[in-house]
This record gives C-alpha cells, sequence and structure tokens, in this order.
C-alpha cells in the first residue's frame, strides 16, 4: 500500500511491518497506540522504525492511517464515546468514564 508520512511516499505492507517490528521493544504506551503481533507500540516508535524519520517529523494521525489500512489494530488516546461526553453533567461524564455497569 502506498502512503504519504511526513511528506515522503512509503509502499508499506502488512509483512513488510512486522518484519521491521520484530526484535523491537516496545516502549511505555501513553496515548495513541499499535497492536503489532502481540505487543502494543506507541505509534510514534512504529513510525520512527518503518520510516527512519525522527519523530517530530510525522504526526501520529499519519501512522495511525497507515496502520489501520494495513489492518493493525489501533487505539487513540481517547475512547471514540468521550467526544459524545460533552454536553453531559460531571456526574453523567463521571459516570460514562467508568463504563456501563455490568448486570448479573
Amino acid at each position: 500500500m502506498r502512503c504519504v508520512i511526513a511528506r515522503f511516499p512509503f509502499d508499506l505492507t502488512k509483512t513488510g511491518v512486522l518484519e521491521s517490528m520484530k526484535g523491537i521493544k516496545p516502549e511505555q504506551v501513553i496515548g495513541e497506540s499499535v497492536i503489532i503481533g502481540r505487543r502494543t507500540y506507541p505509534v510514534k516508535q512504529v513510525g520512527q522504525v518503518i520510516t527512519r524519520q525522527d519523530r517530530r517529523d510525522f504526526s501520529a494521525g499519519e501512522v495511525l492511517r497507515a496502520m489501520t489500512q494495513l489492518g493493525f489494530t489501533c487505539r487513540g488516546s481517547l475512547p471514540r464515546t468521550a467526544m459524545a461526553t460533552r454536553a453531559l453533567n460531571p456526574l453523567q461524564r463521571a459516570s460514562a468514564m467508568l463504563g456501563t455497569p455490568v448486570t448479573a
């Protein structure tokens, strides 16, 4: 798949990304992440390894978009439901952050 990251074109494949990340120890995840194999990597670490560019040269969104198109599971920094909770009062917002209660 051809994608553009930091204004440079890359031909990425899922197997190519798997090979590139083989043997790379995941850093601590804070924010966006990509699951590659059985490991969870910070999206900026993945971008740095596959593009060989400095992390400041590209955005997390560019790498997330490319990894999603390749079929990897990506996680953002905030759950999608958090966007809809802005109009809620503080009690409702706290309840939404804790999740839906499990009923027996």
